[in-house]
């Protein structure tokens, strides 16, 4: 089978290699429901020693740069409450967290969660978090330029192997909200 983006050597549908997946993400698979069929959620083994951008592009393909997204876990605070969240934004640019994701979650101060709290809260490993099994309780903020893309590479939950996902599926999971705005530009 052949990947929809970039070069990989080895693409399985994602229910058929539920053993090469973290527990919550497995789960989020095996109980998929949505208008993206589970089978078209795809995963690729990867090397962790290609995981720095420039490499696994380089490595990969270049046309993963503008279809990579990155899932990261942020922490909303007021008045001695933490809510965690997670926010789905496009590898080129950064979650807008000081503005609006501190908004959205109605907090006086909003930042990148610690990596102990990420990976302990998620199950997953620090640089492999995915959307695909977070807390349900979660939001799960999502620039609307990720849900516009065919494909979308982001992580599987461990840092060994990645996900290639329908853009439009990240709407349909638990908690997503789609956020204009959510990513800026770096730079």
């Amino acid at each position: 089978m052949d990947a929809p983006i970039g070069h990989f050597d080895t693409v399985t549908p994602a229910p058929e290699c539920l053993d090469e997946l973290i527990s919550p993400v497995a789960d989020a698979v095996r109980n998929w429901q949505g208008s993206v069929p589970a089978e078209q959620i795809l995963y690729v083994d990867t090397d962790p020693r290609w995981a720095d951008t420039a490499v696994f592009v380089e490595h990969y393909g270049q046309d993963l740069l503008e279809a990579s997204a990155n899932c990261v876990v942020v922490a909303g605070k007021r008045g001695g409450e933490t809510t965690l969240a997670a926010c789905l934004v496009l590898s080129t640019t950064r979650a807008d967290v000081n503005g609006v994701v501190r908004r959205r979650l109605g907090a006086r101060k909003a930042s990148f969660a610690s990596m102990d709290t990420a990976t302990g809260e998620t199950g997953m490993e620090y640089g492999g978090i995915t959307p695909i099994g977070l807390p349900e309780s979660w939001p799960l903020l999502v620039d609307p330029a990720v849900v516009d893309l065919p494909y979308v590479l982001v992580g599987s939950g461990r840092r060994r192997g990645k996900l290639l996902v329908p853009g439009k599926a990240f709407a349909e999971l638990p908690g997503a909200v789609v956020l204009e705005g959510l990513g800026v530009a770096v730079g």
